[in-house]
């Protein structure tokens, strides 16, 4: 049995996890479709997917033996490019994961300008919030505020953002503008349910002093948050990116502006490989880029 025409049936199967889709998509049997994964299982001497009536899933050791196939398969198909075309040109669908606040008329443009220089290119972006797993998922990279990492992935850093305590100023008229981060203890607050659910920041860095507020909503969605705090409904740590022009407009207050406010690095979030496509390859390039994130 032609093993790498197998390899290319389990990684199509576990990306759209269905065994009749992939047959009818590359024109095999049910039943032989079945056969190139045993095969697969077979010479590694593990179950790679987990089966029934109704699901198809990962395992555990699928999903590490997919890690390491992938970046073959994907260099295979763009060596085959080169042959052909006499160069390997940005391609294919890049699945990409965002934070909530990610979603805005800023990154909107440079996906923009990205696409009008790469029209091979099509996106498929998910910004629920949600925690996700890069390789069983099928995501190409996620971009993160974040240090931590799983294992078998890395980190590329792209910029930087900054943290902002802000509120609006009918709120501020009603409550009293802050003087002191003491006097925000017990202060209404939008906390983001990720970092801040219990309503604790902290506030000059890394020996700075820490701060409960009361949270009066919590929630993983950013622009929710953001809303909120322009209703009145009490402060919020906000992205410097969200918040900027609703300072500009005076629609937000920045909050204690002498404080020294965290500024975090933004984080393309990819598998650790040696090699990468060219379309995840060029659209990092393009946001570390002077078109990309600043």
């Amino acid at each position: 049995m032609d093993t790498l025409l197998s390899l290319r049936v389990l990684a199509a199967v576990a990306e759209h996890k269905s065994f009749s889709a992939v047959a009818e998509r590359m024109n095999l049997s049910p039943a032989m479709t079945t056969k190139h994964v045993q095969h697969v299982e077979t010479r590694i001497g593990a179950r790679l997917l987990n089966r029934n009536s109704r699901n198809v899933s990962l395992t555990e050791a699928g999903a590490q033996y997919l890690m390491a196939v992938h970046p073959l398969l994907e260099g295979l198909e763009e060596a085959e490019t080169q042959l052909s075309n006499d160069t390997v040109a940005p391609r294919g669908t890049l699945k990409i994961s965002m934070p909530v606040w990610m979603s805005n008329p800023v990154f909107a443009k440079i996906l923009a300008a990205y696409q009008r220089e790469n029209p091979h290119v099509a996106f498929d972006i998910d910004v629920s919030g949600r925690k996700i797993n890069i390789v069983e998922e099928g995501f190409d990279l996620a971009l993160r505020v974040t240090a931590a990492l799983d294992e078998g992935l890395i980190a590329r850093k792209l910029t930087e953002v900054t943290f902002q305590l802000v509120a609006a100023p009918a709120f501020l008229d009603q409550v009293s503008r802050p003087l002191t981060v003491g006097d925000l203890s017990g202060a209404p607050m939008l906390a983001y349910s990720q970092v801040a659910a219990d309503g604790r920041i902290r506030f000059g860095g890394e020996n700075g002093v820490d701060v409960k507020l009361k949270p009066v909503l919590v929630s993983g969605n950013e622009s929710l948050l953001h809303f909120s705090a322009l209703a009145g409904m009490g402060y919020a740590m906000l992205p410097n990116w969200v918040t900027q022009d609703d300072l500009a407009a005076g629609n937000l207050e920045l909050v204690l502006p002498e404080i020294e406010w965290p500024r975090l690095h933004v984080n393309a979030i990819y598998a650790d490989r040696s090699y990468l496509p060219a379309k995840v390859r060029s659209f990092l390039d393009f946001l570390a880029g002077p078109q990309g994130l600043k």
